[in-house]
């Protein structure tokens, strides 16, 4: 081969290089932004359902309290009734 048709085929070789370098290297950094957004996205989607529930436990908490009080008063009611019934002498009538 002619050394001056290598030395140009060596520097479109090398410019050749330089163009795919720089494109590898322009879509390894759009992948990394994609998946960055991405990595965003889904930690706003966890932190959404992470408020949603806290708030189902709070309203399930207040329902909670509203559903003992009913009960002490049932049990109160109970405990009324059993000792009447349990009174054989009628004098706590």
């Amino acid at each position: 081969m002619v050394p001056a048709l290598a030395s140009v085929l060596g520097s479109e070789m090398r410019s050749l290089a330089v163009v795919v370098g720089g494109l590898l290297l322009v879509g390894g950094v759009a992948l990394v932004v994609v998946a960055d957004q991405q990595r965003a996205s889904d930690v706003a989607a966890v932190q959404a359902e992470i408020q949603r529930i806290e708030q189902q436990l709070d309203s399930s908490g207040e329902e909670n309290l509203e559903l003992a009080e009913k009960l002490t008063v049932l049990r109160s009611q109970i405990a009324e009734q059993d000792t009447k019934l349990a009174d054989t002498t009628g004098f706590l009538k």
